[in-house]
């Protein structure tokens, strides 16, 4: 079975050596083999779990509830409901996360159309009486 050092894993995830210790430290990857002198030597399995927690992380999920989620894990078939309503949970946040960035990206999208109007005519007299705001 292939596997893989902390700075091989750390390119492939597109994270620092450091990260992938804080995870470490904060008990997010006991499932980490060591070689005897304290090599971290990673195999495909906990690449697949780092990709994991990057992805809870990416939906503004605290490190603490992370380990909860993998505490949970360890459990087994017990802690299936509490697994199944944090992802529902986290899916609603990032839902909303999208629902945000589509606003977002509408007001840029007006302002691009905007700027590309007055670019277009010379100036921004030209929506004067539009009735939009200019900035």
């Amino acid at each position: 079975m292939k596997t893989y050092t902390i700075s091989e894993v750390a390119d492939e995830l597109n994270l620092t050596v450091y990260t992938l210790r804080y995870y470490d430290k904060e008990g997010l990857m006991p499932f980490v083999e060591r070689t005897p002198n304290g090599t971290r030597r990673f195999k495909e399995s906990d690449i697949s779990t780092l990709k994991v927690i990057e992805c809870l992380k990416s939906t503004g999920m605290p490190i603490k509830e992370i380990k909860n989620f993998f505490d949970w894990c360890s459990e087994g078939d017990s802690t299936l409901q509490q697994r199944y309503d944090m992802f529902i949970d986290r899916k609603a946040i990032v839902e909303a996360q999208i629902q945000e960035l589509k606003n977002t990206l509408e007001v840029i999208e007006h302002k691009c159309s905007y700027y590309k109007t007055a670019l277009d005519a010379g100036t921004e007299d030209i929506h004067k009486n539009n009735k939009i705001e200019i900035s």
